[in-house]
């Protein structure tokens, strides 16, 4: 396993931190704890009565673990979020931390399956809990599910084309591992985009795999409850899908359609947003490459 030292550098660190405009004795909660480093900002800010809980379903990260007495690290989802803090004794919180996506220790242990650049077992959990993996999705999906993975996740238009050569491949055999996912899909990637075009299709078997759009939403919904007023949500995405709910969400607590408007004609909504979308500067890009699509929003409960 790695140590906390082999984790990159967390993304946009003091404007995430900085934008839950920490109070000393708050409760807070860094619900993608990885390898520890937006948790340690947060804890600097923190007095010696406030309190931290971070959330990691990775096994991995129990090991970058903070020996604080102010810190609880809970190893699981944090789809469960409301659940394990009522556990907790806690039933608001002042700020909510998420970075989102893959964790760069994730890409970078090449068992996992998650990067394009090792051959690996068609794995791509985040959990080694979870029951369903890639090996289940592109083995044993059927052709519409296979084109709605993606379809809807990779945003990819040839999606029936690539569920369909990778049905008639596996009847020969099953798919066992990526380099061989790689080949059977070889004509769909022609060299000047082949990496933008396997990156989207493995974004899709791992959106599948890990159930990150439905755990985002049940995410936004529990950060508007748990929230106190005046408390702040600040969230890092890495891609569209995830940043249109994060957006969406912040903007009027809904993910489709609009707010309800009051006997004014002015919409009802949760959020104020602080501050416009933030962007990670050319300098942390070219120091950390996986900033280069990060989005950060930050917003205060009403």
């Amino acid at each position: 396993m790695m140590t906390i030292m082999e984790y990159h550098n967390p993304v946009l660190l003091q404007e995430t931190v900085g934008g839950l405009n920490i109070k000393p004795d708050g409760i807070y909660v860094d619900v993608t704890f990885g390898g520890g480093g937006h948790s340690k900002e947060m804890l600097k800010r923190l007095g010696p009565n406030g309190k931290l809980f971070a959330f990691d379903q990775d096994e991995d990260a129990l090991e970058n673990a903070i020996d604080d007495n102010r810190f609880e690290l809970i190893n699981e989802n944090f789809r469960y979020l409301k659940r394990f803090l009522r556990f907790h004794g806690v039933k608001s919180v002042d700020g909510i931390l998420a970075d989102l996506g893959v964790s760069s220790h994730q890409f970078d242990v090449a068992e996992r399956g998650f990067s394009t650049r090792f051959d690996a077992e068609l794995d791509m959990r985040m959990s080694k809990k979870n029951q369903l993996d890639a090996y289940q999705v592109v083995n044993q999906y059927n052709h519409e599910n296979l084109t709605r993975v993606f379809l809807d996740y990779g945003e990819l238009k040839n999606a029936p084309a690539l569920a369909r050569t990778i049905i008639e491949a596996r009847m020969d055999a099953p798919v066992k591992n990526t380099e061989q996912l790689k080949t059977i899909l070889g004509k769909y990637l022609p060299a000047h985009k082949s990496n933008k075009i396997l990156a989207q299709i493995y974004q899709a078997i791992r959106i599948e795999v890990n159930q990150e759009m439905e755990v985002l939403k049940e995410f936004l919904e529990q950060s508007l409850e748990i929230l106190k007023p005046g408390g702040r949500l600040s969230v890092i995405s890495y891609h569209s899908l995830e940043d249109r709910l994060v957006k969406r969400f912040m903007r009027n607590g809904l993910f489709e359609g609009e707010p309800e408007r009051d006997f004014y004609g002015n919409y009802s909504v949760p959020f104020k947003t602080i501050e416009k979308l933030i962007v990670p500067g050319d300098e942390e890009i070219k120091m950390n490459n996986r900033a280069r699509s990060a989005k950060l929003r930050i917003a205060e409960k009403i």
